[in-house]
């Protein structure tokens, strides 16, 4: 059974840090893009990070660039996002999702964390 598991959601201040986590099991993980999006109320999901499958440097959208930092751990198999210098505006569900090799589409995604920026 594939399964990614995110955690590490919370509460926290403007300018506070929070770390998530995202646990992959069932699929090899080393063949899969690994990425972050988030959907905030009432508004559509929006990507906002992605590793490549050898790990490396992650890419980032504009928003999030210079706060946020992705990373992968081949032998944990776990994709995390420290996410500092949080904005109110960074309050969403955040989501880990696993795509194959070359293909367009996400094959998988975890059930969501909630992230709460607020004074």
């Amino acid at each position: 059974e594939v399964q990614l598991q995110a955690s590490g959601g919370g509460e926290v201040q403007p300018g506070g840090s929070l770390r998530l986590s995202c646990a992959a099991s069932g699929f090899t993980f080393s063949d899969y893009t690994m990425s972050w999006f988030r959907q905030a109320p009432g508004e559509g999901p929006e990507w906002v990070s992605s590793i490549a499958r050898a790990g490396g440097t992650g890419v980032y959208a504009d928003s999030v660039k210079g706060r946020f930092t992705t990373s992968r751990d081949k032998f944990q198999n776990t994709v995390d996002l420290q996410m500092n210098g949080l904005k109110p505006e960074d309050s969403a569900v955040y989501y880990c999702a696993a795509k194959f090799l070359y293909e367009s589409e996400y094959a998988y995604w975890g059930q969501g964390t909630q992230v709460t920026v607020s004074s």
